[in-house]
């Protein structure tokens, strides 16, 4: 045998052993001679022993094909083997010939099956961990149980836990077999968390000029045990203000507290102190920006480590070189020819000596959120094609001149804009909202503002909008695409509140994106035409046949096509004392109101601003009915004919979860002074001839403002206030429209005598309202109430946005202005959670506890749980 054959057959050994497969003959076929290969032609091929694959699958998985000829033994074999082998189902492939006639070859391909997976369980973690994990590692009953299954699993749950801070975690998958199914096995993957492991101490090297205090505020996740992020400025202005604020409203509370509050403006919250690699990849990137952002440009990670120092601790070494501090010098620009460079340096706002700043440099060109920047500057004038390019062309001891070259390009028009996405909403509905039109130069801020307005629809996932501009550099022009996903928008009501000891039932819908048009168009229905922007809105509320409540309101948002709404609304309300109406003794109270509102957006001092105007009128039936005005013996009608001006200014950046921006809104409603058209002596008049045209003067003012502090952590306030005025002292202030503050919001009666029924946790409804306790309980004609909230998101998928806060609340009502005092507040505290569904709203639950009692009901505060519907507490 000679070296070449040798080599053959070794060749064909070290490939074929590995595979666990072969070819062989049934014993009574022996013509083949394995030391002469033979050319011979596929004449059948069959699968022996699986039993949930597909025969007719393996075989053109096998690349084998009958009439296909083949040299046995031969690459085409083991070519046939290896593709089998490569999907990972079998723990033995074997190829024999079953039959030779001539050069006819008939072939048996038998395969042994991996078991299958019957089911797996964990041990050692909770349930809900497990629940998770199901959804990470996406194992089913059936499949194939390979290693890589195994391996993959192990990985899978060991990142899950190490992404937690448990870097020892334990992961130990065992396989046993399953007695009921055949060719099964079960997993019962054992997981030990072990504790997690924290990081004892970070230890800088190296820093000279830039203090550890400050290297460790820039590793925003990696923190040391008990580790306390300081304050930035505008955090200490914001808990400044909540302190000052605390201590006006709180001021009896212990000194130890507001001496903890003290302490505090120096820190933030604890900081978790687990070690995860990812962020600690992150936090080193920021170590260098910090430098970067002292003027150490050249600074260096030169080495860091990771050790233990006991039982689930590790410490941190980075040793870094700080290099020189530098400052800017000469700064000169290059290619501008639409702005001066005086005016470019007033954008830029970086003069000579200032210290180099690469994150103060690169933000003040490309992008800042909070001011003018050079880039935004010329976008917003069209330059869509603007570039610009700092170089640095002299460093001279601690020096740097700067050269920013410019290339302008040309100005960029809007050609087309299209809409993707809204499979639901009309084009002409997101249309009209924007401010980006065909015709127009481009603007970078025109689509942000744009943007801000398609999220405030509703109609859309605000998460999911997103600008997409397609530029033409051929004939200059250039296309916006906003790409969207529709929300549903449609909500129902369903809720029960407490009035009149006894329970109120609400029934809503409101239909948000209605098309009024298409209503005469059967196929529209899906379930109600929809697409055009419009509202209907129709409720109903009772407790049963002593009381009833029903309205019902369209809206159409642009009239005519213009940024004009108009809004008309119907309401009835009726209240009995259960008695028959041919009864001496029956009593009611009967609302009737109609309300016609016109609302216009404006462009002055910004569009941020709107204006509404309305006429309402209100008739309000009394018969026999003196529990709440001593003047309803008898029969009685009364009308409020009112004129409603209101300016409002809303810039907040999406309407369910808010996370900047504001909303102030300022009000005027007010009717005739009848008693100064006549000569009648109102002095001389029962009080139910002085109301029988009610007068009064109504102001509010509503505002709310949004902030979100580091991470995701949002900082609301909100204030409230109303007062309701009179024109003649004979006739005093109407009994009429007044204010009722406690509770949750959802007490009903809104529409039974124009009463505001305004929400505040840790209080029984209507408990903070003047003389709660008495009968002549009638409401207070001014409030106050100041809310502050942390709101932290859980979810913001559109389907299920839910938000976690926690709030601080004071105010009062009080029943004329005689007896008005700021000072004189109701406080509470508390807890709450915010769960938006389109078809629902916004639903909440509070826990709130009231500091302060309420005179003759000792009940009324402490510890409260409140439900709530549609911001109803807000």
């Amino acid at each position: 045998m000679t070296f070449k054959h040798l080599l053959i057959i070794l060749f064909l050994a070290l490939v074929w052993i590995p595979l666990k497969a072969q070819i062989s003959l049934d014993k009574d076929l022996t013509e083949i001679d394995y030391s002469a290969p033979r050319t011979y032609t596929i004449g059948g091929i069959t699968i022996s022993g699986v039993q949930f694959l597909d025969n007719n699958i393996l075989i053109m998985l096998s690349e084998l094909k009958v009439a296909d000829q083949i040299q046995i033994p031969g690459e085409k074999i083991t070519k046939a083997i290896q593709k089998l082998w490569d999907q990972g189902l079998f723990d033995n492939i074997r190829i024999t010939a079953s039959k030779i006639d001539g050069d006819l070859i008939f072939l048996n391909i038998d395969l042994v099956e991996r078991p299958r997976l019957s089911k797996f369980s964990f041990t050692g973690i909770k349930k809900s961990e497990a629940d998770d994990l199901k959804d990470k590692i996406k194992m089913v009953a059936g499949d194939v149980v390979t290693d890589n299954m195994i391996i993959r699993t192990r990985n899978i749950i060991q990142k899950h836990y190490t992404s937690k801070g448990y870097l020892n975690a334990t992961v130990d998958i065992k396989q046993i077999k399953d007695t009921i199914t055949s060719n099964s096995i079960s997993l019962i993957i054992a997981i030990d968390k072990n504790r997690r492991v924290r990081i004892e101490k970070i230890n800088f090297y190296g820093n000279k000029m830039v203090s550890a205090k400050a290297l460790g505020g820039a590793m925003k996740k990696t923190k040391e045990m008990g580790a306390i992020k300081p304050f930035t400025a505008l955090d200490k202005t914001i808990w400044l203000t909540i302190k000052s604020l605390i201590r006006f409203n709180f001021k009896d509370l212990p000194e130890n507290v507001l001496a903890n509050f003290n302490d505090n403006l120096k820190f933030r919250i604890f900081k978790s102190s687990k070690f995860i690699e990812d962020d600690y990849a992150e936090d080193k990137l920021n170590l260098i920006k910090k430098f970067n952002e002292e003027g150490f440009r050249d600074a260096i990670l030169l080495k860091d480590s990771v050790f233990l120092t006991g039982p689930n601790k590790i410490s941190i070494d980075l040793k870094l070189v700080e290099g020189h501090k530098y400052y800017f010098r000469n700064v000169t620009w290059i290619g501008n020819t639409k702005y001066t460079a005086a005016e470019l340096n007033s954008v830029l706002r970086i003069r000579k000596g200032d210290v180099y700043n690469q994150e103060i440099l690169t933000t003040n060109l490309e992008y800042n959120p909070n001011s003018l920047d050079v880039k935004s500057l010329y976008l917003d004038d069209g330059y869509l094609y603007f570039t610009i390019l700092p170089v640095e062309v002299r460093v001279e001891n601690d020096s740097i001149d700067l050269e920013l070259r410019i290339r302008e390009g040309k100005q960029a028009v809007i050609n087309k804009v299209i809409f993707k996405g809204n499979t639901r909403t009309n084009d002409h509905v997101a249309l009209r909202e924007i401010t980006t039109r065909p015709g127009q130069l481009f603007s970078r801020t025109d689509i942000i503002r744009s943007t801000q307005k398609l999220a405030q629809l509703k109609y859309f996932d605000a998460q999911k909008i997103e600008p997409v501009p397609i530029p033409n550099p051929n004939d200059g022009t250039v296309n916006i695409e906003y790409k969207v996903e529709e929300t549903s928008s449609d909500q129902l009501e369903l809720s029960g509140g407490w009035g009149n000891n006894r329970i109120i039932g609400t029934l809503g819908v409101s239909f948000n994106n209605f098309s009024a048009r298409n209503m005469f168009k059967k196929d529209a229905w899906r379930p109600i035409p929809s697409g055009d922007g419009q509202k209907v809105s129709l409720r109903l509320q009772s407790y049963g046949a002593g009381y009833i409540s029903y309205s019902a309101s369209f809206t159409e948002p642009w009239l005519r096509g213009k940024p004009t709404s108009l809004s008309v609304s119907y309401f009835h309300s009726l209240y009995t004392n259960s008695q028959a109406k041919s009864s001496p003794t029956f009593g009611s109270f009967r609302t009737d109101g109609f309300t016609l509102m016109l609302g216009k957006r404006l462009q002055w001092p910004d569009d941020f601003f709107s204006l509404a105007q309305s006429v309402s009128m209100e008739i309000y039936r009394l018969q026999n009915y003196a529990s709440i005005f001593p003047f309803g013996n008898g029969f009685g009608t009364y009308n409020n004919l009112a004129y409603t001006v209101s300016l409002s200014r809303s810039s907040i950046d999406a309407p369910i979860f808010t996370t900047s921006g504001s909303d102030i809104s300022i009000s005027l409603k007010l009717t005739p002074p009848y008693s100064a058209f006549g000569k009648k002596d109102y002095s001389l008049l029962t009080d139910g001839e002085k109301f029988r045209w009610i007068e009064y003067h109504e102001w509010s003012f509503n505002a709310a403002f949004y902030k979100q502090l580091q991470g995701k952590m949002v900082f609301m306030f909100r204030t409230k206030s109303s007062f309701l005025g009179l024109y003649n002292r004979d006739i005093g202030i109407t009994p009429f429209n007044r204010y009722f503050l406690g509770g949750d919001g959802l007490s009903g009666y809104n529409n039974l005598d124009g009463r505001k029924i305004i929400g505040f946790r840790g209080y029984q409804n209507e408990s903070m309202t003047p003389d709660f306790y008495k009968k002549t309980n009638v409401g207070g004609t001014i409030y106050n109430k100041n809310t502050f909230e942390l709101r932290y998101p859980v979810s913001l998928n559109p389907s299920a946005t839910i938000y976690m806060l926690a709030f601080l609340e004071a105010g009062n009502a009080w029943k004329n202005f005689k007896t008005y005092n700021p000072f004189d507040i109701k406080r509470s505290a508390g807890v709450g959670v915010r769960v938006f569904l389109p078809m629902f709203g916004v639903l909440g639950l509070d826990w709130g506890y009231g500091f302060d009692d309420i005179p003759g009901s000792p009940s009324a505060n402490k510890g409260q749980f409140h439900f709530s519907m549609n911001q109803s507490i807000d």
